[in-house]
């Protein structure tokens, strides 16, 4: 008796050579470290299921193996600037998923927990330059963009009270939805980049634009992929943030304004309900604040915006992750 394929979903190695995985795990040398067979194997054992299980045919497979070969040449072509892989890694939710892995921290006080993790993206760059607190991160004129006063304060999670000397990394898309090394002609390097200090009451203060929303590229690989899976390829405004200080685990994430149209369907999967927040039109001048006389003229918007930071030596999840 033949067997059908929806048993071969459910027992993948019925139909094949029921050896073959294994053998392939177990052609890994002694030199092999265990935490990378660990991940091998398993990768291994899932990939194999995978295609045991839809009957990949060979068609199918090199198709998949052009698809690669093509996220790959565009790397090259563009110097490293087009980080294909990494946008596919975003639209199919595994950046999301080991960022929330990597950042789960158990409490028992599930009241004040820290800020939520989101993924770091493709954009971020080691060389923004530090500025002072309350300096503008605005270099150059920008259309319909909308000058945000940003303050607040970075509190520890477990005594509640404000961190000094934090480093707070923020970087954003310009009102057109391009980051400065997308969009050399308009954009200085480091436009809409900056890290800042806070101060010894754990403050932080600076003029930022309100964030646009911004379509990933439709082109390439994953422009193919969200066409194929019938997706848009839009993402929420947002602002990016990295936030760290030797004594705490570091929070990298993003903010959302609380009434963009792609929350529930960000493109990458990385909106989470603590991240959404509201920029309130600036009715008297908040305390601490300077006037803004870069470009864009002064602020119409501020956001006010506390980070919780979890200390180091907090546990963190070691759970087998809950299929859903």
């Amino acid at each position: 008796m033949v067997s059908t394929a929806a048993e071969g979903a459910q027992n993948p190695t019925h139909k094949y050579d029921p050896d073959f995985t294994q053998h392939v795990i177990d052609t890994c040398g002694p030199k092999t470290s265990p935490r990378f067979k660990q991940i091998f194997a398993a990768g291994i054992r899932h990939l194999h299921d995978f295609a045991r299980e839809i009957d990949l045919t060979p068609e199918e497979w090199l198709a998949g193996v052009k698809f690669f070969n093509e996220t790959g040449k565009l790397w090259a072509e563009s110097d490293g600037k087009r980080n294909e892989m990494h946008r596919l890694s975003d639209i199919v939710g595994l950046e999301s998923l080991v960022t929330e892995i990597a950042n789960y921290v158990q409490t028992e006080d599930k009241t004040y927990t820290p800020t939520s993790a989101a993924i770091l993206g493709p954009f971020w760059s080691p060389n923004a330059p530090w500025r002072q607190l309350g300096d503008s991160i605005i270099q150059d004129d920008h259309k319909n963009g909308l000058v945000t006063y940003m303050h607040g304060i970075v509190k520890d999670l477990v005594t509640q009270q404000p961190i000094p000397n934090v480093t707070f990394d923020m970087w954003q898309a310009s009102s057109n939805g391009k980051y400065d090394f997308q969009d050399p002609e308009n954009q200085s390097d480091n436009n809409l980049r900056g890290k800042f200090k806070t101060d010894e009451k754990g403050e932080y203060r600076l003029y930022c634009l309100r964030p646009t929303a911004y379509s990933l590229p439709q082109d390439g690989p994953s422009w193919t992929l969200l066409q194929a899976v019938d997706r848009h390829p839009m993402r929420p405004a947002h602002i990016h943030l990295m936030v760290t200080h030797d004594d705490y685990k570091p929070v990298i994430t993003q903010i959302y304004p609380k009434d963009d149209p792609w929350l529930a369907t960000d493109t990458v999967f990385a909106v989470k309900d603590d991240l959404v927040v509201d920029f309130v039109p600036i009715t008297e001048t908040p305390s601490g604040m300077k006037e803004h006389t870069g470009p864009g003229g002064k602020a119409t918007r501020e956001l006010e915006l506390n980070i919780v930071l979890a200390p180091k030596g907090m546990a963190i999840n070691t759970a087998k992750p809950v299929e859903h």
